[in-house]
């Protein structure tokens, strides 16, 4: 008899946890949340891997479904990618709905807006198959059609839409002249306007980005709008020993051992200035040694629209210090950032408050100094100035540039450059870290 009272204790409390935990799922029902992100992991572009990052470390909060095409970020498409139309795929828990799109050439402007059209008409019906959704988040990304794919999620789903402008277009196009066609600058900026005013929420990485958001509707009726800054994951990129045997491997690949290096890594595209920036270079000879016996390079890592531009000006001008190295997977990311001396930061003139360069997160994990070329009073410029994080001059001040290149070499292997390394990482562990910025998303979304 005892031993009877037992086994239906036993059993009585298992059926009082099964019923307090279905209570539970009832109490905490996890919401819905839908992203257009344009581009996904394995992809390489910078937003693919925030985007991860961010629906990973928010799914404890929300189910989360991407909506993104198949790997192409570089336009190149792998056949397994090129029969179906969609493809689902659950990766870590996100759930995944990649479109098929057109291969493209990012110097082909037609065939970037084919691929570009093909990845918004197909997330326009992608979501009406994606089930029910309580929140929209939409990326800047593609320049106005992504603002106005969140409208539709808003408007099909009857969802709380927040828009997070990475970068403001058509101000991005003005800044740079891309484009002077009046029409359509006009046409532009009432669309992406009409997609703030729609959002629930605007989410911008920087504070002169908030201003931008000010200006833009004259201090009116604005938009609710925060800022949280980017990131990147300080537990996968931070500083590795210089006798790493991956480090040294991807050196001596490229031939790198034994080098100062100045570092450019990521979208080599319209933005950054680097055509005139590569003719800054060239000021410093092939050849130039540092005080501590190593010879200076330039390395430029990844691809974009103007990296045959600067290709041919190095082969011209027989420039045998400037390398260019292709995009590296994921996980080989640490040993190329880890692999510089000091890093460039650029934007080109007109950016500030546009875009905010998210490549100094990863160059901040690894303790390196920053080579600043920024607008004053822009983000991540404000950021290295507070701390001491590397030297800074003005877009299109090409002196200042060449001035703040050669204080590099003669400080190389100094405790300054170290510090200043040492500087960025401490401020970005405090402060910029992946875990803050994602609490932050999570509270911001979860007020709406």
């Amino acid at each position: 008899m005892q031993y009877e009272k037992v086994c239906q204790g036993i059993i009585g409390g298992e059926m009082f946890m099964k019923r307090q935990g279905e209570m539970n799922n009832i109490i905490f029902k996890k919401k819905n949340l839908l992203i257009y992100a344009h581009y996904y992991v394995p992809d390489t572009a910078s937003t693919g891997q925030l985007i991860q990052e961010l629906s990973e470390g928010m799914s404890s909060q929300f189910n989360i479904t991407i909506i993104c095409v198949v790997p192409s970020y570089l336009g190149i498409i792998e056949e397994k990618y090129k029969t179906k139309r969609y493809y689902e795929e659950d990766i870590n828990g996100i759930k995944v709905w990649r479109l098929r799109v057109p291969e493209f050439s990012k110097s082909n402007k037609m065939s970037r807006v084919r691929n570009i059209l093909s990845y918004f008409f197909g997330s326009i019906h992608a979501t009406l198959k994606v089930g029910k959704m309580d929140y929209i988040l939409a990326i800047s990304q593609p320049p106005i059609l992504g603002g106005l794919l969140g409208v539709w999620g808003k408007w099909i789903k009857h969802a709380k839409f927040i828009y997070n402008i990475h970068d403001f277009n058509p101000e991005q196009i003005l800044a740079t002249g891309y484009s002077r066609n009046q029409l359509l600058i006009k046409i532009m900026m009432s669309l992406d306007k009409f997609s703030c005013r729609q959002s629930d929420l605007i989410v911008t990485v920087g504070r002169d980005l908030v201003d931008t958001v000010q200006s833009r509707f004259k201090g009116r009726k604005v938009p609710n709008t925060v800022m949280i800054h980017n990131w990147i994951n300080e537990k996968k990129i931070y500083p590795v020993e210089p006798d790493h045997p991956k480090l040294k491997d991807f050196k001596c690949q490229y031939g790198l051992c034994d080098k100062f290096i100045f570092m450019y890594s990521g979208n080599i595209g319209l933005y950054y200035d680097l055509e005139n920036l590569i003719k800054v270079i060239k000021k410093i000879k092939p050849g130039t040694m540092t005080p501590d016996g190593r010879e200076v390079v330039f390395i430029f890592v990844g691809a974009g629209s103007i990296l045959e531009k600067l290709v041919q000006y190095k082969e011209q001008n027989h420039l045998s210090h400037i390398k260019f190295i292709p995009y590296q997977n994921k996980d080989d990311l640490i040993y190329s950032l880890n692999a510089a001396d000091v890093h460039w930061v650029v934007n080109a003139r007109g950016i500030k408050g546009v875009s905010c360069p998210s490549k100094y997160y990863g160059i901040s994990a690894c303790s390196k100094a920053c080579l600043c070329v920024l607008e004053e009073g822009s983000e991540v410029r404000s950021i290295i100035e507070e701390i001491k994080g590397g030297l800074c001059s003005d877009p299109g001040d090409y002196e200042a540039v060449e001035k703040n290149i050669w204080w590099f070499i003669k400080h190389a292997g100094s405790e300054k450059i170290a510090e200043m390394g040492k500087r960025n990482r401490d401020h970005l562990l405090k402060y910029l870290s992946c875990k803050i910025s994602i609490n932050q998303y999570i509270e911001e979304i979860s007020k709406l």
